[in-house]
Order: structure tokens, then sequence, then C-alpha cells
């Protein structure tokens, strides 16, 4: 048996400029953190050659082929495993629609369980550039590739993602005080919506033409971001975080909601600095930054609301359980 563990992320500056009809103008930068709460990949060797899959439905299959679950059934076409598995994914939240990167990182998961499970050691780097391929290209997702990178790599980084589609992952080196800082000031607020990205990470890439100054001025916010914090300055990634939301939500339709716009406004009225929505937008979770100070007065502002308490995860997807029966 194998488990695998890999970390959701949230995206705090620099978001769009991830996807190739914007970088390929022109190298694009997003500053990531991954979260302390995982998907969990739990791969099992099976007596007969079947392929047995549990997620929120249970399929029995006899070849990849057969899989409804896009995502196994092309891990297992990459890696060659063809049956006599059964494969569980779990995770810590719902992964359906939160804006945290839940299906880039069960694929980085999917991913690393299986070459695992056949003795091959792949790093970081491949196990992103392959869930990249996977999603983006077999399976036409209209997506950037900020999700498989913090997925496989964790810990706080500026991304960079270049012509040709080479990128580059650069730690933050802020000190652990700012490290901890920073993330006592931000919080984590559901906000009672789920989304489906594709539509309006599509709307996105048709308007790049119309979106390329913004797209820019959101790039060198995140270069500028990871300066800040590498010097120790914490409070105005809050004030970046709201020029960067103001930013986002002119790039296509949908990224916010007049629902989500009276959360923010409230949040901010009572102490919040800034904030976006996790991912593409549209649901999911409010990221907010506030100090500790300000931080009861958000919560009643915005009538005590689901919370997902999080801190950073330093090390990426892993390998937590490896026993050969």
């Amino acid at each position: 048996m194998i488990i695998v563990q890999t970390p959701l992320r949230i995206g705090l500056i620099g978001g769009g400029t991830d996807l190739p009809s914007f970088y390929e103008r022109g190298s694009g930068y997003v500053l990531n953190a991954a979260i302390d709460k995982s998907v969990f990949v739990i791969l099992k060797q099976r007596f007969d050659e079947m392929i047995y899959v549990n997620y929120s439905r249970k399929e029995i299959v006899n070849s990849v082929d057969e899989l409804q679950h896009d995502l196994v059934r092309e891990a297992m076409r990459r890696t060659g495993v063809r049956g006599g598995v059964e494969i569980t994914t779990l995770a810590d939240i719902p992964t359906e629609g939160t804006g945290l990167g839940s299906s880039s990182a069960v694929l980085v998961g999917l991913l690393h369980a299986l070459y695992t499970y056949q003795g091959v050691l792949k790093g970081k780097q491949e196990l992103a550039n392959e869930a990249c391929e996977l999603e983006i290209g077999t399976l036409g997702r209209p997506i950037g590739k900020q999700d498989q990178y913090a997925a496989a790599y964790g810990d706080l980084r500026l991304y960079g993602f270049h012509p040709g589609g080479n990128v580059t992952t650069d730690r933050v080196e802020a000190d652990a005080a700012t490290r901890r800082s920073l993330f006592q000031n931000l919080l984590l607020i559901y906000t009672e919506q789920q989304r489906q990205s594709a539509s309006i990470l599509s709307d996105q890439v048709s308007r790049a033409d119309q979106n390329l100054t913004a797209l820019r001025r959101l790039r060198d916010m995140a270069l500028s971001a990871r300066d800040e914090l590498e010097r120790g300055n914490v409070d105005v990634i809050g004030e970046m975080l709201h020029a960067n939301w103001e930013l986002k939500r002119e790039l296509a339709q949908g990224i916010s909601t007049p629902a989500i716009d009276a959360m923010y406004e409230r949040a901010r009225s009572a102490g919040a600095l800034g904030g976006k929505i996790t991912g593409a937008g549209g649901g999911g979770f409010l990221l907010l930054y506030c100090r500790p100070g300000r931080q009861g007065a958000v919560r009643e502002a915005l009538g005590q609301p689901r919370e997902l308490a999080f801190d950073l995860d330093r090390i990426g997807t892993r390998v937590i359980f490896n026993v050969h029966s």
C-alpha cells in the first residue's frame, strides 16, 4: 500500500499570468503558498487485474479506457499502470469548486503514487510538468500552471511562467517571523458558493488582448510582493491583495458576484486590509488579510461564517506510507 499526501494552495498575487495566452507574450509571475490542507491518494495492489477507484463514487472496471474519472484514467495511461490496483482519493476539505487547486493536487498525487508503485522516482519538476501536460494538453482544460507546481513543490514560492512553457520556482526567502506574521494575518472564509472555473478562465483567455495591461500589472505586483516579504514588510501584502482583487475582477465575467462583493466590503469596513476570491473566482473561499486585533470584528461583520484554519505546507507532495504487500 502507498499513501501520497499533496497540499492544496492559495494563490496570493499574480493569478491569470500563468495562462499561456499571457505568458507566451512575456513571462508571468505568481506568488503562491501551499497550505497544510491536503489531498491523499491511497494505492493498493490487487490480487486480480481489475481496477477499483473510490472517490465521490465507486468505479469497478476491467480496463483503464473504461474509467470515468478522467484524472485517474490519464495518470494511469501516462505511468503505464494498466490494472491490478485499487485507488482511493480523500481530502481534508471538499474538492469541488473551492478554488484551492484540488484537481491539480489530485493529479500530482496520482502520478506520484503510480510512479512510486512501479519503483520509479520522479522529481517535483517532472511531476508538476506531467500534470500540466495532462490537464492542459490531454484533457484540454483552460487552466494555468500554478496549481500543479504548488502541489508538487509546496512552501511559499514565486513561480515564473515563460514563453515556450518553461517554469521557474523560487522560494520566497522571508525569515521565520515574517512568514509567521503573514499566515497569522490571513483568513479563509467560505462563501457558501461553489463554482466551476472553466467558464471563467475561458472568458479570460478570450479577452487576452484587452486584459494585457491589467495582467502585466498583476505580474509586476507578484514580483514586488516577493521583494516586500523578503524585506520583512508584511502589511503591504494586504494592500497588494486589495489592488490585485480590483484588477482581477476586471479580467472576466463571473470572477465576483454581488454576494461576494458584499462580503468583501463588510470585511473591509470591519478592518480587513485586502483580500480576494481563491482560484479563478465566482465562489469557493474568500481570502482576507486582517491583523489579529481586527479579526474578531471581521468575523462578526460576516456573521460568524465557516472558516478554514490553515498554515503553510513546506514540503509539497510526498509519500507518507509505502509498504509492499
